[in-house]
């Protein structure tokens, strides 16, 4: 009964907490708060008109939305890369970010279900995702396969950050033996989410360009570029926001992680650049037309050619000490890497998959403005999200919500 009452007063305390802060911070929640109802009111054109209001066809029915779906699954993955070395390797350096990370990854699987069900066209075909209700399709299906361990993943990032903080809200140390397994299981779970995603495109026989081997390594190495750059940007927002100090060593330590990957993700590029133009055959075309344009069809061009110098300068930056170092060129280099990533993961991987269609037809996509608002009014939910999370996170850590000091004041006020 005590814990109960320690949990409901937590909540209690987080809604209060989180209601009040700073000029900034009432700023900012009310420019994402705007964003979010802006991106409602299209997505009520969208549902009113259906998905002939998007730029999405029977050609290319995968747009904006399943690419921002595709490239999120990275960032809730790579919060793995803060949680393994905190719980599993005791790396204290780590332990100052890792709630932070986790609560991103939150944030980001929600706005996969956010975006997921833009694509199905509305809520009302959920039912259709449900098992023993809708048509699941368990096993043979990819896709099932994904909402099993995409919500899997986001019951576990919501459970062990929960206690740990539900814990230390009770000024009490959280016990290894009961999020340690947890956090084990979670570190094989992202890098199942990720590879399962990935199946999705790979295993589509009629798709050459995602049909590819490469997919699921490279789709885990631009996640753990990625998902790790970004943590770092906010992380460096949170230092110049709040009390909540976060050493550089920490940020030095998730910069390697970031340069590590990045490189990986470059060599791996590289390799399919090879294998699609050293020796093209028909099933080369999608790349043709994502790199060079096919029959005067080059939509994706200033797309990619943004994305591939942006990301080599990133990784070169990155690559030696001294400029990683520098905080303010690590931030610039990560900000880089986090665009280029988003861009290649999203119009470079999805959109060209459809180009050209089975009979040879080039259908361009475009997303109207109905996509885009919709897609800014999902991101801005996920940081509006995100921030609720990471501001009662950092008010605990920083003793600030303590349920036994709240007790101790009203004994002595009675």
């Amino acid at each position: 009964m005590e814990t109960f009452r320690a949990f409901i007063s937590m909540v209690k305390d987080s809604i209060g907490y989180i209601t009040h802060g700073s000029k900034v911070y009432h700023v900012w929640m009310f420019f994402l708060s705007l964003i979010i109802l802006i991106g409602m009111y299209f997505y009520a054109i969208q549902l009113e008109e259906g998905l002939s209001a998007t730029g999405m066809t029977d050609r290319v029915s995968w747009g904006l939305y399943i690419s921002n779906f595709t490239f999120l699954v990275g960032v809730a993955a790579a919060a793995v890369m803060l949680v393994m070395p905190t719980y599993v390797l005791k790396d204290i350096d780590f332990k100052q970010a890792v709630l932070i990370g986790e609560g991103l990854a939150v944030a980001a699987l929600i706005m996969c279900l956010a975006f997921v069900v833009a694509d199905m066209g509305g809520p009302s075909v959920l039912w259709h995702m449900i098992p023993g209700i809708g048509v699941f399709n368990f096993p043979s299906s990819m896709l099932t396969w994904d909402i099993i361990v995409l919500n899997g993943y986001l019951f576990i990032n919501i459970t062990i950050p929960l206690y740990i903080l539900f814990r230390h809200y009770q000024g009490k140390e959280a016990k290894a033996k009961v999020y340690v397994p947890g956090s084990i299981l979670s570190v094989l779970w992202a890098v199942g989410i990720h590879l399962v995603t990935a199946f999705l495109y790979e295993g589509l026989q009629a798709r050459p360009f995602w049909n590819n081997a490469l997919l699921g390594p490279r789709f885990l190495a631009s996640a753990f570029a990625a998902g790790p750059a970004l943590i770092i940007l906010v992380l460096a927002a949170i230092r110049k926001f709040s009390e909540f100090k976060i050493e550089d060593k920490t940020i030095k330590k998730i910069a390697l992680i970031v340069t590590v990957a990045a490189q990986i993700n470059l060599i791996m590029l590289v390799s399919e650049l090879f294998k699609e133009f050293y020796a093209p055959t028909h099933h080369s075309e999608s790349a043709y037309y994502l790199f060079f344009g096919l029959d005067g069809k080059t939509a994706l061009l200033p797309w990619i050619w943004t994305a591939i110098p942006l990301n080599v300068l990133a990784t070169i930056l990155l690559t030696f000490h001294k400029l990683r170092n520098n905080l303010n060129i690590l931030y610039i280099c990560c900000f880089m890497l986090f665009i280029a990533i988003w861009i290649e993961k999203g119009f470079g991987l999805i959109v060209p998959g459809f180009i050209p269609g089975p009979y040879g037809k080039i259908a361009e996509y475009t997303p109207t403005w109905v996509e885009i608002w919709v897609t800014l009014g999902i991101w801005a939910l996920g940081a509006f999200i995100f921030t609720m999370l990471a501001k009662t996170s950092i008010g605990i850590e920083l003793g600030k919500l303590r349920y036994k000091k709240k007790r101790a004041v009203q004994t002595e006020t009675t």
